[in-house]
């Protein structure tokens, strides 16, 4: 019998069996790895091409940032060629996604229409400088004319200025809401740390504690609704060392993920926000013992010289999760 069929059946209390299952489903809705987020200018043939032979989690072909102005509409072009071919196959899963441009570019319908129209549709769409519900009222309106797909997209929202860190509960309830008319489901929110300090006028330091209680916030309130969280992104591409240091001090901080601009960055990042394999061991054991403490009745139980019991339990749950989906 699994844990969680077991779980279910020794939980006789009806409201503890519904937080439990509601706690089950959140934790498989994370667990679409997305350790490293990785850019690909949308224009650019040659370094698409090149994402699909590294072993990355989440490939993000981008109309945003990584093109120019005048290389919009190439970009359009190019990335519906690819998504009329279908999903490149990899030897594992990965997130297949497209950063479009902003609501208040005037740019995001047009990217919208051609990307939800094609034979194929992303398995999740970024949408950056999100500020106000209306920015999510306008995405839904444009999913809910161009989609025609089954499909259930992930929407990956971008916070990037004091508005829409002052709104983030709010924006996160109601694009939940929103999402049930639709085909998209909100699954992840991203700190854009560069234009967040842009708009407040912060000067940056390598420390980056100027930027701690925003960057605790949005890990604060991904986690309450379920969210993953994918931290900011280190410039200096070339500061290995500096990336390290910055990649575990977000997962430290609940982070699943972090942005990346380089190939290179890549392993680095993937091996900060995996489990190494002492965790993996305690999470195991800890599992194990939490079904046959349960199977005998009992709750909180000693493991290895440490109190266990439910919360404890999720944490050792939510690192098999993804050790498993990787």
């Amino acid at each position: 019998m699994t844990f969680h069929k077991s779980l279910c059946l020794i939980t006789k209390n009806s409201l503890l069996q519904r937080i439990i299952k509601e706690n089950i489903q959140i934790s498989k809705r994370w667990y679409l790895p997305r350790r490293a987020l990785m850019y690909v200018p949308g224009d650019d043939t040659r370094k698409l091409n090149k994402a699909f032979k590294i072993d990355v989690d989440c490939i993000v072909m981008d109309f945003e940032d990584g093109v120019a102005a005048n290389r919009k509409e190439v970009a359009r072009n190019t990335i519906r060629k690819l998504l009329e071919n279908g999903k490149p196959v990899k030897p594992r899963n990965y997130d297949w996604a497209i950063r479009i441009n902003s609501v208040p570019s005037g740019l995001c319908k047009d990217d919208l229409e051609v990307i939800l129209t094609a034979d194929s549709v992303p398995d999740s769409i970024l949408l950056p400088k999100v500020d106000t519900v209306s920015d999510i009222q306008y995405f839904t309106d444009a999913v809910n004319l161009y989609m025609k797909h089954d499909k259930q997209i992930n929407l990956i929202m971008y916070i990037e200025t004091a508005m829409a860190m002052i709104n983030l509960p709010e924006l996160c309830n109601s694009t939940i809401n929103l999402s049930k008319s639709s085909k998209f489901r909100l699954s992840t929110l991203i700190f854009g740390s560069d234009d967040f300090c842009a708009n407040i006028g912060i000067t940056r330091t390598n420390e980056s504690t100027e930027i701690l209680y925003a960057r605790q916030k949005l890990v604060l309130v991904a986690k309450a609704y379920g969210l993953q969280a994918i931290d900011m992104v280190y410039i200096m591409y070339k500061d290995f060392e500096g990336l390290k240091k910055q990649s575990a001090e977000g997962a430290r901080m609940g982070y699943t993920g972090k942005q990346v601009i380089h190939p290179a960055q890549v392993p680095i990042v993937q091996d900060a926000f995996m489990p190494n394999q002492k965790q993996i061991e305690w999470a195991t054991g800890v599992i194990k013992a939490f079904e046959e403490h349960q199977k005998s009745g009992k709750g909180a139980f000693n493991y290895d010289g440490v109190m266990i019991d439910m919360p404890t339990m999720k944490q050792a749950q939510n690192i098999i999760n993804l050790v498993k989906s990787v």
